[in-house]
Parts: structure tokens; sequence; C-alpha cells
């Protein structure tokens, strides 16, 4: 008499059931691929191929015109005159108003440097908060550090200290990506309804999701060390 499956015989055979349904549909699914490119003649092989080159081309090509602009790397502009200029002239841009005695700004600077990189999409800029009263008066930048994220041409949000990543200075690259991710000021390609420091369990069952936008012009407290 032979024994019956115990619940964890059933589970693996319902995985293994599970697994070879989705490699049977993997399969199908190149075959089909296959057989369309073997049915293709050479004139629609030869425009597919077209196709990929011209969007390679436009790729490359916009990609040229960013790194023109001074995106790919994370820099110092001198004024709030440059400020102005810089925010014309690009789509997305974050902008970090710093000051030199604020530790804080220093983390941030490290994020920003590796971010500036890899999102080449967008320009990531730094501005001495004290030598530009006019645009932190106009922006209503009351903490340092504060990053401005516009987009053409217009601040859309802002992240304010580091509330908006999870509440301390050891905050990754990742959450402060997903964070402008949020702001659609890069492109980003993980889940925003998923923040990264929720993962962490140091920190995930304090804060809440964010909303997409986060709501202008409100009063904030002060988040720099200088307290």
């Amino acid at each position: 008499k032979m024994a019956a499956d115990t619940p964890v015989d059933i589970l693996q055979k319902v995985l293994e059931n599970e697994i070879l349904q989705s490699a049977k549909v993997v399969e199908e699914h190149l075959d089909a691929e296959i057989q369309k490119l073997d049915q293709m003649d050479e004139d629609e092989l030869e425009h597919l191929k077209q196709r990929r080159l011209e969007a390679l081309r436009k790729s490359q090509q916009q990609k040229q015109e960013w790194l023109s602009k001074g995106h790919g790397e994370y820099r110092e502009i001198p004024s709030e005159r440059d400020f102005f200029q810089e925010v014309k002239e690009s789509k997305n841009v974050v902008c970090h108003f710093y000051r030199d005695t604020t530790f804080r700004c220093q983390i941030m600077d490290k994020h920003l440097t590796i971010l500036a990189k890899k999102h080449i999409e967008t320009k990531f800029l730094k501005l001495n908060a004290e030598k530009s009263p006019f645009l932190c008066e106009r922006l209503r930048i009351k903490v340092i550090p504060t990053l401005a994220l516009i987009k053409d041409g217009k601040t859309q949000d802002y992240v304010v200290g580091f509330t908006d990543l999870g509440n301390t200075d050891d905050f990754t690259t990742e959450t402060l990506e997903w964070r402008l991710g949020c702001a659609d000021v890069i492109n980003y390609s993980g889940n925003l309804m998923e923040p990264p420091f929720q993962s962490q369990k140091k920190y995930g069952t304090s804060f809440t999701k964010l909303d997409k936008k986060t709501i202008r012009g409100k009063i904030y407290d002060s988040d720099s060390d200088d307290d």
C-alpha cells in the first residue's frame, strides 16, 4: 500500500508543473519568433535591420546632445543667472541647494555624483544656497539640503532633507533614485510602489509609501544638522 503524498510532496509537484508550463510557454513563443523570421523575405529583413539601425542612431544622437549640454556629470554652477540658463536648455533637471557647513549636503553630493553618470537623460546641478538668496526665496527653500526637481523649466517637486529617503543619513543611492523616479525627473526602471528602504527591516515598519506628487509650498521643519 503506497503512502499518501504529504503536503510538501503535493506542493513540490504543483511547483514542478508550474515550471514546466512556464518553460513550454517560453519555448512556444521562441518557436513562433523563429518561424516569423524564417518566413520573412530579404526585403522585410533589410527593412527591420534599417529600422533598428535608425533607432540606434537616434539614441546615440540624443546621448551626444545631452552630453553637449552638460548632462552625465554632477556640476556646480556659480550663480543664480547660470541656473536659469541651464534649466532652459534641458527637459529634466535636479538642482541641489547646499551649504558648505552642512554635513548632510556632502552625503547628498556622493549619491548625486553616481546618479548623474547613470541617468544622462537628466541634468544634475548644485548651487550654493548662500549665494542664491533670490532663488531660495522664490522656490521657498527653507531647509538645507533641498533638491529642486525641474521639468520643462518648471519646478515640479522638492526633496527636502532626508525625510522622503527613509529619515536616515545611511540611505542608499537606490532610495534617492526611487524618489527622483516618483517625480518623473529620471527614467526609472524599478517599481515606484515599492520604495527600496521598505525592504530594509531597520526602517521597514515606520514609513508609508509616498504619493507620486508632493504638496508644494507646505511648511517644512529644518532637517539640517546645524540645529
